[in-house]
């Protein structure tokens, strides 16, 4: 009998063995799996013979198994990894330091794999099957997970982890990362405090969220925020704070609530502050609406290599609400309503940095106006892929005398570059 055999056989032995109100606990797992083995022993079950070490490591999985996330569990507790990256139960990849790489660590099959892909889901509600194969949700801790199955995968369910880092709380975690510079980061919380409207664009991984999630921590505590989001992934420090979450549908295929539908909704709540997750579709116009009609500091997240490509993917998917407008009427909501972009990208050698942080000017014959505000400029790339680069600051914003007007305290000569 195989190892991996055996383990399957004490895991459903110990399953069936637990009552529902029954907890627990590393010492009751330790204790039943040595009496499993004594009784195998003594049963000569196919001629078991394992030392005391390999039992050991038996009971540490197994432990793992049913107090936390089997296999990944010790991925999840290094601090160094940011992303867990499973390609079905033999490929384990993760993301250290901004590269990615294969790690040692394995599932003993398919069902093991499955399992625990069910431990993980079972507090969130949601599910996954055949007639659902993919779903996204969140763990405990906020750490972000999308899970997707056969038949849509071939070799095994791909599990994605992206790891809710603890590490990173204040704009200053970011400065230290060489995320952003002092002078960025001073000018991003006054635009918070401010209540500018800001949309972070980058790609998948670039880290826009995080610096989303690092900014609300300077929200004031008497506001009344609302966070839209598909999978809970914002960890929101204020009381006032409602969270919303989108429904999929059922197995029947109804019931299903969009972010259109949690946006219009939540325009009759009362918010001080709208937070949308990421915008993807038709949202995108009921965004601009709010925009455009007094609510200040609005915050959202979306997919965009570039401050003209968030501006065009923007107006895009502003026309999937089906409203007919025409494209001049819908950047003129844009540049009238979004204040400013923070683009952020992961480089070549896995660092993230804030590349552009651009504000929305004024429509000129029928095109938008960018003005960067500050830039990351790339100086050299090395033989080991390291990038060296400088932040510059690029100008003074045009509303400016806004920080002003809100009471909100920043010097203009950040604006300037010395030298």
């Amino acid at each position: 009998m195989s190892i991996e055999n055996i383990k399957k056989q004490i895991r459903r032995q110990i399953s069936m063995g637990v009552g529902e109100s029954q907890k627990l606990t590393r010492a009751f797992i330790q204790e039943r799996v040595r009496q499993i083995f004594e009784n195998m022993r003594k049963e000569k079950v196919h001629h078991l013979n394992l030392d005391s070490s390999a039992i050991e490591k038996i009971i540490d999985s197994l432990c793992d198994d049913f107090l936390g996330l089997g296999p990944l569990q010790k991925l999840m507790e290094d601090a160094e990894i940011t992303e867990i990256m499973v390609n079905g139960p033999y490929r384990i990849y993760i993301e250290k330091k901004g590269r990615k790489v294969l790690s040692d660590v394995k599932f003993d099959d398919e069902a093991h794999l499955k399992y625990i892909i069910e431990k993980m889901l079972s507090p969130t509600g949601r599910r996954v099957d055949e007639s659902f194969p993919y779903t996204d949700f969140s763990l405990a801790d906020g750490s972000r997970v999308n899970v997707i199955i056969h038949p849509l995968t071939v070799g095994g369910a791909a599990v994605t982890i992206r790891k809710f880092l603890r590490s990173i709380a204040k704009v200053e975690d970011l400065v230290k990362l060489g995320t952003m510079d002092e002078r960025m980061a001073e000018f991003l919380v006054a635009c918070i405090r401010a209540k500018v409207n800001i949309l972070f664009s980058g790609a998948t991984g670039s880290g826009k969220t995080t610096t989303l999630e690092v900014l609300t921590s300077y929200l004031d505590h008497e506001e009344r925020i609302i966070t839209i989001e598909d999978a809970l992934e914002l960890v929101l420090n204020q009381d006032h704070a409602v969270r919303l979450l989108t429904r999929p549908p059922n197995i029947e295929g109804k019931g299903e609530i969009s972010l259109r539908d949690l946006f219009r909704n939540t325009l009759r709540m009362r918010p001080t502050r709208m937070i949308l997750g990421e915008i993807r579709g038709g949202e995108a116009m009921d965004y601009l609406q709010a925009l455009n009609s007094g609510h200040r500091g609005c915050l959202a997240v979306i997919h965009a290599s570039s401050p003209f490509d968030t501006i065009t993917r923007l107006e895009t998917m502003a026309l999937y609400a089906g409203l007919n407008l025409p494209s001049w009427a819908i950047r003129q909501q844009i540049c009238s309503g979004l204040d400013l972009i923070v683009q952020q990208e992961q480089l070549l050698d896995g660092s993230r940095k804030l590349t552009y942080i651009t504000e929305v000017g004024n429509l000129q014959e029928n095109r938008i106006i960018l003005k960067d505000i500050f830039r990351y400029e790339i100086e050299s790339v090395g033989k080991d892929s390291k990038v060296k680069g400088t932040f510059k600051a690029k100008g003074v914003p045009d509303f400016f005398p806004f920080f002003k007007k809100k009471g909100v305290e920043i010097k203009e000569d950040i604006f300037i570059e010395k030298g």
